[in-house]
């Protein structure tokens, strides 16, 4: 797979965002001023490697609150399958629907993707650690499901504590 095009780099302000939650509620990256953001892109609902993703930010929700940091998932799936997807799996994380993937697109994780053979435009899962300035700490781009959230703390960790 080809590396993203257009990613936001390490100490760029990140683009806005707006985007309704899995209640419905409008988010934006605004109401995350003064705290870390974890912001994740996956491609869908309730399939393997979103559902270990999703279950592990759940299983480490805590680990990162302590460091003062939130945990947002974004995919093209509907508020509906949001919800179908936190209440079969018990995730205390909360979940961004965008179906017309602007978000996906200005984050630039849409992109052409293969598979058996076939091209298809999709969600390359990626991740942004976002610093409480509103400025990309760290990307993961092209992420592998296995280890990654653990990945993720210890950056924020690392970034956290200043060492």
């Amino acid at each position: 797979m080809t590396p993203l095009k257009n990613l936001p780099q390490a100490g760029e302000k990140v683009p806005d965002f707006t985007l309704p939650n899995q209640d419905g509620n409008i988010i934006s990256l605004s109401d995350f001023q003064s705290s870390w953001l974890i912001l994740y892109f996956y491609p869908k609902d309730d399939t393997p490697g979103c559902t270990t993703e999703a279950r592990e930010f759940t299983d480490l929700s805590h680990e990162f609150s302590v460091l003062g940091a939130k945990i947002v998932g974004v995919s093209p799936d509907t508020e509906k399958s949001h919800c179908k997807f936190i209440q079969k799996h018990n995730l205390s994380i909360q979940l961004l629907s965008d179906p017309e993937h602007q978000v996906c697109e200005t984050y630039g994780v849409w992109q052409l993707k293969k598979f058996m053979g076939k091209e298809y435009m999709g969600v390359v899962r990626s991740t942004f650690l976002i610093a409480p300035d509103g400025k990309l700490a760290h990307v993961w781009s092209n992420v592998k499901v296995k280890n990654h959230v653990q990945a993720v703390l210890a950056k924020l960790q690392e970034l956290f504590h200043g060492s």
